[in-house]
């Protein structure tokens, strides 16, 4: 069984995805930061000092045992309160589309270092539909 493991663990291919997730994962990180902060204060500073971040809308009741801000989004979600945090959800759309626009950038350029595939020769062409009645009609007239 451990050779098997072994044998499992060396393929190229599992090595290849265990570096692609650790990659991934701290690629991640900097498109977040990306996004929360680099682009999301621009965006609040076009928008006229809207912090997206702290924009939700609360459901239920706050506990009587809360202290803090009614209008700080981390702290009454720690505190349980049930909310719709729009603000999060349209960073993370935002932070989404910038790592799906670079990650197609970095395949698009990788497909263009890449030497082109030869395209495949064409597949001998068959009979024509004419061809073959012609050949039907002729056999036909012999038999």
């Amino acid at each position: 069984m451990m050779g098997e493991f072994r044998d499992f663990v060396a393929r190229g291919n599992v090595l290849d995805l265990a570096v692609g997730v650790i990659i991934g994962a701290a690629f991640g990180k900097i498109v977040t930061s990306l996004t929360e902060d680099m682009i999301m204060p621009v965006i609040g500073v076009v928008t006229g000092g809207v912090n997206f971040t702290n924009k939700f809308v609360v459901l239920g009741a706050v506990p009587d045992t809360y202290t803090g801000s009614l209008t700080d989004y981390a702290a009454l979600k720690a505190a349980g309160v049930p909310m719709l945090g729009y603000g999060a959800f349209v960073t993370a759309i935002i932070s989404f589309l910038l790592m799906a626009f670079v990650i197609f950038q970095i395949v698009r350029a990788a497909n263009n270092m890449m030497p082109a595939k030869p395209e495949a020769p064409a597949a001998p062409a068959g009979p024509s539909e004419v061809d073959l009645l012609t050949e039907i009609r002729d056999a036909l007239k012999k038999g």
